[in-house]
């Protein structure tokens, strides 16, 4: 019979490995689909936990603001961060592997009888001793053993290395997605901009055009218009119209994917801060620079760098598995056996071996090595061409952005005089409003295409800045609110266009004010409206209205003379600097009907001033201006 106090640990021991026999036998685990509450729970949490903390909206979002907002709350940008720091802490525990293994174990032990054993001769097979034991049935022992593997600690340390370099591979996987989200955000802010700016004008030619359609139709029902001539006017504005929202949508888009890159919640309402645009910087000629600063500054070759030195590590590391391996150990011990002499013990040694078939796999291991660094040296060549292209590419766009953006320009311009030459001339018939309205629409086509290619131009520029691989963000920001970090950016900026664009083009942003007067008037044509709809021109064309120490004087006057079918009309234009020197004498005439109106003043007074926009721009730009007459 087992003693009692055998038995009472053998009890538990025993239902345990029943039970386990029991539930795997039964396949208790069994496939448990999520719930529709838990999915709600976790699309509701994870819709909170997107918009977190972030600052609301208060005021017009700057190019700045938009970057800031970006870079702070953008969820990839999030995620490369949290990437990086898991990175890092991979490499803290790679240090540990360094350290010597302390290993510690305790235990219990139980058997249902004696341990034990006889002794026979060797050569006769008789029985010299009766069966004993030196163990008890029933006893506790642990030890504490510290060893150090030298192979494995030069191992460890070479893996502690190459995390290390994968630390760095992963920050530059992080500047990059940086570069790519302040290059997305300037795209979208210009865009978003630029369709801002027109919705206003775009509504009401919109709401113009449906009054006209309206009044066509009524003409096609009243038979006053023939029905083919009548649909061909409903064609003709419907596609003026199309033309129009085509141009609209395609920009206001822009404002949702610049919500997205900033993370605001959706249907958050915000405007951009209608700043004056900046200049296109001058196409960069020094090329040779260029591509010297995107070989040394780009991530992607960086991170090509670090890769290299991780496979040069990984040579080293195979080299040194192929020598010998020694250990150290040493420890104490404890077996709460009665029937040993020592209970307590302390034990120590060496031991020293070597796998001695690795040896002919040196070889192999060398050839394998060769064709590794071979391959990173024709990955990273490859690599460098195609950044050394996209150099030269990205500025070849951008001159060509640039004048496609001149040429915007000047088509706006031209349009926008055709379509005040139109209201001019316009009567209340309908064919002449049809056309009226036919080159609104058109002049709203032609602006809105001046404000994409100024998108597309800003676009060009960062993205000669991102082939280049400038930095955008500084490395070290006083404080993480919004409006440091905007600051920041906005340094930052500066200081990288610098690196890539030293000269400013001729459009550069006017700084000069432009002090407004109209005269010469007729008693029945509106003043006011004459000035507002002639500085409206001027504010929509980038100059700025003030009275300014340095502004200059535009004076338009009004001037006409009755024919026998219509008025012949005249604006002369002319711009004086602070003290009063002439520097723009400019006419310009045209025909308006007899019935002489403020609808057909103001139409004149905005063709006559866009006539002269180009020369008001260059002499509210330059430092010096000379007297110019036409």
């Amino acid at each position: 019979m087992l003693p009692s106090k055998a038995m009472k640990p053998a009890v538990p021991l025993a239902a345990s490995i029943a039970l386990a026999v029991f539930l795997t036998g039964c396949g208790a685990v069994k496939p448990k689909p999520l719930t529709h509450d838990e999915i709600v729970n976790r699309a509701k949490n994870d819709q909170q936990a997107m918009y977190k903390g972030q600052e609301p909206v208060t005021a017009p979002i700057t190019l700045a603001d938009a970057m800031a907002r970006s870079l702070k709350y953008n969820l990839d940008y999030r995620l490369k961060l949290m990437e990086t720091a898991l990175s890092r802490g991979l490499l803290d525990v790679s240090e540990l592997d360094m350290l010597p293994k302390l290993m510690t174990d305790a235990g219990y032990r139980w058997r249902s009888n004696d341990s034990g054993g006889t002794s026979i001769g060797i050569q006769d097979r008789v029985i010299s001793l009766r069966p004993s034991t030196s163990e008890e049935r029933v006893h506790y022992l642990a030890d504490a053993t510290l060893s150090w593997d030298v192979l494995d600690f030069g191992l460890s340390y070479y893996r502690a290395k190459q995390q290390a370099d994968d630390v760095n591979t992963t920050d530059e996987r992080r500047r990059k997605v940086l570069q790519n989200i302040v290059q997305d955000v300037r795209d979208a802010y210009w865009r978003a901009l630029g369709a801002q700016r027109l919705l206003g004008e775009t509504q009401t030619l919109a709401d113009n055009i449906q009054a006209a359609l309206e009044k066509t139709r009524q003409a096609e029902r009243a038979g006053v218009l023939p029905p083919v001539e009548g649909l061909e006017y409903q064609r003709a504005l419907l596609d003026a119209m199309t033309l129009v929202n085509e141009k609209r949508q395609e920009m206001e888009l822009a404002k949702r994917e610049l919500a997205a890159l900033m993370n605001l919640a959706p249907g958050t309402e915000f405007t951009l801060a209608d700043a004056k645009e900046t200049g296109l910087s001058q196409v960069p000629t020094n090329l040779d620079q260029l591509e010297q600063m995107a070989l040394e500054q780009r991530p992607e070759l960086r991170e090509e760098d670090y890769k290299t030195r991780i496979d040069a590590v990984e040579t080293k590391k195979q080299i040194l598995a192929l020598f010998p391996n020694l250990n150290l150990f040493g420890g104490v011990g404890y077996d709460s056996n009665k029937y040993l002499y020592n209970e307590n013990w302390a034990q120590g040694g060496v031991s020293l071996s070597m796998n001695l078939f690795r040896l002919a796999g040196i070889p192999a291991i060398k050839r394998t090595n060769e064709a590794r660094m071979k391959v990173d040296d024709a990955r990273r060549m490859a690599l460098s061409m195609a950044v050394l292209t996209q150099v030269r590419v990205s500025v070849e766009r951008y001159k060509l952005a640039v004048y496609d953006h001149q040429l915007a320009e000047e088509s706006a311009r031209v349009d926008q005089r055709l379509a005040s030459v139109a209201r001019a001339g316009s009567s209340h018939q309908l064919t002449s409003e049809l056309e009226t309205l036919r080159t609104g629409a058109r002049s709203m086509v032609s602006r809105f295409q001046e404000a994409s290619s100024y998108a597309a131009a800003q676009s060009a520029y960062g993205r000669v800045l991102n082939s280049v691989g400038i930095d955008l963000m500084p490395e070290q920001i006083a404080s993480s609110d919004l409006p440091t970090i905007a600051k920041a950016i906005q340094a930052s900026l500066a200081d990288g266009e610098k690196q890539v664009f030293t000269q400013v083009a001729d459009a550069a942003t006017v700084d000069r004010p432009i002090r407004l007067s109209v005269s010469g008037l007729p008693e029945r044509v509106d003043g006011e409206a004459v000035r507002g709809a002639v500085g409206k021109v001027m504010t929509g064309n980038h100059l700025t209205l003030g009275n300014g120490g340095d502004a200059l004087a535009v004076d338009l006057h009004y001037s006409a003379a009755p024919g026998k079918t219509a008025t012949r009309a005249k604006w002369d234009v002319t711009v004086q600097d602070t003290a009063g020197k002439r520097l723009l004498t400019q006419s310009y005439l045209s025909y308006l009907p007899d019935d002489v109106t403020t609808r057909s003043v103001v139409a004149l007074a905005e063709a006559a001033t866009l006539s002269v926009m180009d020369a008001i721009h260059r002499l509210a730009a330059a430092p010096e201006t000379a007297a110019v007459s036409q």
